[in-house]
């Protein structure tokens, strides 16, 4: 008596068999990207070991996304850490509709959104990765998201050679610690990298037990067929869920699925005639795979075989045309504009005595307190949120939006910008020297890629998926500049961050010289769209400067000492403003005027001014000179002359060759004296020159 199986198993078995045609599918699309790049190139090892997986989340039903929606809040997450697999991804999302199959021919060009990483600019992408390791961080920001309401899964496919970089780990104990049973990453273990393509540059450990070891579910699979991924993703899709992350470690090797082994290298320049061979046996392997599916579900029993029929339906086959392929038609429309503005009330703020002084992290957390009754703000620490503020304020409304990573800034800055892609207004915090410029600079790509898909949407092109509202805001609170990190050790200060970040598009640097002027700052920040802002922040009191109600202006001095008589300027920022203040005060005794100017943010138009005034100029900086600097840099961009009256002073932290250097910490008093920087010696400097 023969055993009939199940229907369950029929459907189980069927869907394996649908999932290797999908497989063919997918890898002769990525082979084509191959042949039509511009430059003949394709991150082949990586991309086509990642197949597999891939195809097994996308088609195996374990997504819940909306292809016409992307950005619709409560759809589940996937973020592809190691980008160099872009081709396969972007083999599945031009046939799930994100956009036209066009766009795959051409890529790697400069014309293209295609490049050979992933980011926003291409539809369905919400964040830039590339560089190793930080994905996976991101990932988890938006798993923390999905923990409340709305909830949705974040999954998450990262290599076994990104895992040689210290952020991974730093997720992956925060993860564990934070129960983010709705977190699967996926990891493509192929056993090689880019110098080595067949082993890992140093021996990889267990890492179904180091997984396991920071409290994570762990799946071990082969990940050259499909029956141990699909069950390992059903298992955490449709299994008990015990607050922990789920890892499956996709046992696998660089270049599975390609017949020659041309494409088990990390990347590789094919020939037309390679790609014309490789291309030919996926094409035969495919027809022999339909075949094989078309043999077992005409076994099935009525009723599995017509469920087998509407699945492979779902899975982009024309059943009708002998299990033809469907690519499309593009379903992604573009996304509706989020209202970024935060909603408070303003008379609930804190309101400051003007003969008091107040520390930063006091007006944060004051602040806070308010802003964050709108459940959009989200603040993440670094083990140093008593210098920053956010913790407390946010806290005291909300303790899930106030986070705190420990001794992990890279994760920490990660984190910012999930909830920043998300839609929140997002601040994250640690002293200035702390801020992980390799993160950084990503996340800035990313905010470009953006703005560049908003751009192209407002013109017309039917690519740009992103409207008004959907760049990141995402503000960086960096604690201790200039000389407040004072006598905690040379490595903490804070006087070269400005100077060195200056560099990075998009940023947008601020230093704050008063409680007054913080709190305007925050207010200009929770209006929504000011995108990524370094904000530089004092960390002991200090005293108000600016009139209640006092509004900020990026890009805007302002002159807060002035007569008409004066025979100098003073420009300065931060704490150095009070310093300058007192100059003023002690040259007024001497019968001198000098005029101060307040520049939190760089500002054009006054440096420009400045090259018409007879005044003795000062720029007096505790730091490596970030707006002499500007000065210099923004005359010759206007190419502006300087008046032959014009006599400039630079006085900061750079030596006495004009080069950058780091500085010994010490008493804030013992700071001032050392690079000259004290009223008295200011003052005299102005006496001196002035005459």
């Amino acid at each position: 008596m023969g055993f009939t199986e199940s229907h369950a198993t029929q459907v189980r078995k069927g869907i394996l068999k649908i999932l290797e045609i999908k497989d063919s599918d997918i890898r002769i699309l990525t082979l084509e990207q191959c042949r039509d790049a511009a430059d003949k190139g394709l991150h082949a090892g990586g991309a086509f070991s990642a197949i597999v997986p891939l195809v097994s989340l996308y088609y195996g039903g374990f997504l819940d996304i909306d292809v016409e929606n992307p950005t619709k809040r409560g759809q589940d997450m996937f973020t592809l850490s190691k980008g160099h697999a872009v081709a396969a991804m972007a083999s599945i999302y031009a046939e799930l509709g994100y956009f036209d199959r066009s766009l795959l021919k051409g890529s790697r060009s400069y014309a293209s959104i295609l490049n050979g990483h992933p980011g926003p600019v291409l539809p369905g992408v919400h964040i830039a990765t590339g560089p190793m390791g930080q994905g996976i961080a991101v990932a988890q920001g938006f798993a923390i998201s999905g923990h409340t309401s709305p909830r949705f899964d974040s999954y998450a496919l990262c290599g076994d050679g990104e895992l040689q970089e210290g952020p991974v780990w730093e997720a992956v104990m925060f993860a564990g610690q934070k129960k983010l049973d709705n977190f699967c990453v996926m990891v493509d273990q192929n056993n090689g990298q880019l110098d080595m393509a067949n082993r890992m540059i140093f021996p990889t450990p267990n890492l179904e037990a180091v997984f396991a070891s920071f409290d994570w579910n762990v799946h071990s699979c082969d990940a050259t067929q499909y029956s141990s991924v699909f069950d390992a993703l059903d298992q955490f899709r449709n299994g008990v869920r015990n607050g922990k992350p789920t890892a499956i470690i996709c046992h696998t090797s660089k270049g599975h699925g390609a017949f020659s082994d041309f494409l088990n290298k990390h990347k590789v320049t094919g020939t037309d005639a390679l790609m014309a061979q490789e291309l030919a046996l996926q094409a035969d392997l495919r027809a022999a795979r339909v075949a094989d599916f078309d043999r077992y579900a005409r076994s099935c029993q009525r009723n599995a075989h017509e469920d087998l029929l509407n699945i492979a339906a779902q899975m982009n086959l024309d059943v009708a045309a002998g299990f033809a392929q469907r690519v499309g038609p593009v379903r992604t429309k573009r996304a509706e504009p989020r209202n970024k503005q935060i909603c408070y009330d303003p008379a609930q703020l804190p309101k400051f005595d003007p003969k008091k002084e107040y520390a930063a992290m006091d007006v944060v957390t004051a602040a806070m307190k308010i802003f964050a009754r709108d459940s959009r703000v989200v603040s993440v620490d670094s083990d140093l949120a008593t210098t920053s503020g956010l913790e407390a304020g946010i806290a005291a409304v909300d303790q899930k939006r106030a986070l705190n990573v420990g001794v992990a800034e890279a994760n920490m800055m990660n984190l910012g910008e999930a909830f920043a892609a998300l839609g929140y207004n997002a601040w994250v915090s640690t002293f200035c020297p702390f801020f992980d410029w390799k993160v950084m600079r990503r996340i800035a790509v990313g905010h470009q890629e953006r703005l560049e898909a908003i751009s192209a949407g407002n013109n017309g092109d039917p690519n740009g998926w992103l409207s008004e509202g959907h760049g990141l805001d995402l503000t960086y609170l960096a604690t201790a500049p200039n000389f407040e990190t004072r006598t905690n050790g040379a490595t903490h200060m804070g006087n070269d961050d400005i100077t060195i970040f200056d560099g990075m598009a998009h940023l947008k640097i601020i230093d704050v010289s008063c409680p007054e002027q913080l709190l305007g700052i925050m207010k200009w920040i929770m209006a929504g769209n000011q995108g990524i802002n370094y904000v530089r922040v004092m960390r002991t009191g200090s005293a108000v400067l600016y009139p209640a109600g006092y509004e900020f202006q990026f890009g805007k001095a302002t002159t807060i000492r002035e007569s008409a008589t004066d025979a100098a300027v003073i420009i300065s920022s931060g704490r150095g403003v009070h310093e300058a203040l007192a100059t003023a005060t002690l040259c007024a005794e001497k019968g001198l005027g000098v005029t101060v100017i307040d520049m939190p943010s760089v500002d054009e138009e006054c440096l420009l001014s400045l090259c018409d005034t007879r005044k003795l100029v000062i720029f007096a900086e505790q730091n490596n000179g970030y707006l002499w600097s500007r000065f210099i840099r923004t005359t010759a961009m206007h190419r502006k002359a300087w008046a032959e009256t014009l006599r400039v002073i630079a006085i900061n932290t750079l030596d006495d060759a004009g080069n950058a250097q780091f500085i010994h910490s010490g008493t804030y008093e013992e700071l001032l004296d050392a690079f000259e920087l004290s009223p008295a010696q200011l003052a005299q400097t102005i006496i001196d020159r002035a005459a």
